[in-house]
């Protein structure tokens, strides 16, 4: 007796099924690495407190070298997490309205 073939329907929505799960996991993969750094969550703990900040002000508060808090910034920016806004010569960062929802469950725990 040969095998019951699936329909090409069926096949179709269980690939598509299997391909969201894929990019979903790869995405939480990469929030999760960005969020995997104590001086990374203590920026966005920071922020959370204070709403916005410049840089000095923020590697101040977390005590880490400018250049090391503006290398961090750009990784919590690349991922979604927070945004900036340039003013003169200052950049003030901020929450992301639009942040991954797995920050808000970070905040919950901590």
């Amino acid at each position: 007796m040969a095998p019951a073939m699936q329909s090409p329907c069926l096949y179709a929505n269980s690939r598509e099924l299997a391909y969201s799960w894929k990019m979903n996991s790869i995405a939480a993969e990469r929030e999760l690495k960005v969020l995997a750094n104590r001086r990374r969550l203590a920026i966005l703990d920071f922020l959370r407190r204070k709403k916005e900040a410049d840089v000095t002000a923020i590697s101040q508060a977390i005590r880490l070298s400018f250049t090391s808090t503006s290398k961090h910034l750009n990784m919590l920016e690349r991922a979604g997490f927070i945004g900036k806004e340039q003013r003169s010569v200052n950049v003030f960062y901020h929450l992301s309205p639009s942040a991954p929802k797995i920050l808000a469950a970070v905040f919950n725990t901590f």
